[in-house]
């Protein structure tokens, strides 16, 4: 299961985050084909938003067939290939370079500084 972090400053209506990040967590691994979301009430809580706001993501995501959702079992991940393309997923790297690059440099950090501390970052074991 993935962890939700919402960002309320970034211009991003919240439930495209959602749903973002329900793909990502796809093409990342972290979300298989099967494995069942959280319902629309309890992510709505969780997430500390309106329950229509959850209800759109997964509904949009029901329209893509990334999602299913059983009446009386809740809804499910249905499927993982080509969620997010190739263009799609870099384009998404950029941004967050570009995002945390504006902030680290505007703390006066310096490239040289931020890339050894990322280097320091162990990566998740999947």
């Amino acid at each position: 299961m993935i962890r939700f972090l919402l960002d309320y400053s970034s211009g991003v209506p919240i439930y495209r985050q959602i749903i973002d990040q329900i793909r990502f967590g796809i093409a990342s691994g972290q979300l298989k084909i099967g494995e069942q979301l959280p319902t629309v009430r309890a992510l709505a809580v969780e997430l500390k938003v309106n329950l229509n706001t959850v209800s759109k993501a997964y509904k949009e995501l029901e329209i893509k067939n990334i999602l299913e959702t059983q009446q009386g079992s809740g809804t499910f991940i249905s499927q993982a290939g080509s969620v997010v393309s190739d263009k799609e997923r870099s384009d998404k790297l950029k941004e967050i370079c570009t995002q945390f690059s504006s902030v680290a440099l505007s703390y006066g950090f310096g490239i040289n500084e931020v890339i050894e501390e990322l280097n320091k970052i162990e990566t998740p074991k999947t």
